[in-house]
């Protein structure tokens, strides 16, 4: 069946254009990149299907994308983390058991089974190496004690080399600041593990600053609202060099009526964490965050079918782009200059947005349903 939908409910340009120049950010297009290299992991189209992870190929110029390589996968993958010779990290969806390379050529040339470690604590489902690069951070939970740890690997052998507190419960997604030190989303709920939550009223989400080389807590920051829980991150930076971190967040509350006012993004504007935009998705569930044009973040809402631009220059806005359902994972897409786009997938296919270019969509190249995240690699 051929895939028809209007402009109108496709992509919401109007919208966003307002917002920029509301900002005063208006700017004109260039010309843009022709293809794109993504890092994605998906299924077959039904519930049950094998997971696999590998490399997405976008031809814009003939408008077709395609699988360059593809490994299957033990279990549901989550956090993918594209390394500079080409090879790819992959993380098992929480409480994950394993963690992989895949290679350039699309060959498993590492997997350790965390079952085999001495540690009681499993994967959150993210990973990203540390400033000098002969290290990697995971997010995990010990599920003796319930808490928070930061694993610290080698590199090559993806082996535990020490694990540090997160101060916090359920560590989520994990970024680097410019001195190298881990920022960290502890996202706060209690799970069993098998996965179920639990307690919510012992809710503890934070967002924290760890030193990069020893673990010590620097800085920790809390909103008032405890039910809502710190996940996935992004640095966004403006023209001038200011640099925001964005927090995507998910609303825990019992009441619905709460869940669908609750805020989805949350800010950090050098030592001041708020959530500026109060209105959210309706659904209180921000899958997936990236860095927008200069200084903002484009927001995901899967359960909604929509996916938001918020910008620092109009803050109390969040500025529906994209509606199309099973929007989830994003990664920046720097398109014409100054850059600040978006990739987004969706149910039906990847969505490329920009501010100042003309929309682009590409169907799946077979019948597939991308996961949570994926990851540019690069574009010519």
């Amino acid at each position: 069946m051929p895939i028809t939908m209007s402009r109108r409910h496709f992509v919401k340009l109007l919208g966003a254009g307002g917002l920029l120049a509301q900002a005063g950010l208006a700017c004109s297009a260039d010309e843009n990149p022709q293809s794109a290299l993504i890092a994605a992991a998906w299924r077959g189209p039904n519930p049950g299907d094998t997971y696999y992870a590998g490399v997405l190929a976008a031809d814009w110029v003939r408008k077709k994308l395609e699988i360059r390589h593809a490994v299957a996968l033990p279990t549901r993958p989550h956090g993918l983390y594209p390394e500079a010779d080409g090879s790819l990290l992959v993380v098992g969806v929480r409480p994950g058991a394993w963690l992989m390379r895949i290679d350039a050529a699309g060959v498993v040339s590492r997997q350790i089974n965390l079952e085999d470690e001495a540690s009681s604590a499993r994967l959150n489902g993210h990973v990203i190496p540390s400033l000098k690069g002969d290290q990697l951070y995971t997010t995990e939970t010990d599920f003796k004690t319930g808490r928070g740890r930061i694993g610290v690997r080698d590199r090559v052998t993806l082996g535990k080399l020490a694990e540090w507190e997160t101060h916090g419960l359920e560590p989520h997604q994990l970024l680097l600041d410019g001195d190298g030190n881990l920022m960290v989303a502890n996202g706060g709920i209690p799970r069993t593990q098998g996965d179920k939550k639990y307690d919510l009223h012992r809710m503890d989400s934070s967002l924290v600053r760890l030193d990069g080389s020893s673990g010590k807590l620097l800085r920790r920051w809390k909103l008032d609202d405890p039910r809502l829980s710190m996940r996935h991150l992004a640095w966004s930076h403006t023209r001038s060099g200011e640099a925001y971190l964005g927090v995507a967040m998910q609303a825990e509350h019992e009441d619905s009526a709460q869940r669908a006012n609750a805020p989805i993004l949350a800010v950090l504007d050098g030592d001041s964490l708020i959530a500026p935009a109060r209105s959210g998705d309706g659904a209180g569930y921000a899958g997936d965050i990236a860095a927008a044009y200069n200084g903002g973040f484009a927001l995901s809402s899967n359960q909604a079918g929509l996916a938001q631009l918020w910008h620092p220059g109009a803050p109390d806005k969040m500025v529906p782009i994209v509606e199309l359902q099973e929007a989830y994972a994003l990664t920046e897409w720097k398109g014409p200059q100054p850059g600040g786009g978006v990739l987004l997938a969706t149910g039906l296919g990847l969505v490329r947005w920009h501010p100042t270019a003309k929309a682009s969509f590409l169907a799946w190249p077979k019948p597939m349903a991308l996961d949570n995240h994926w990851a540019l690699i690069s574009e010519v």
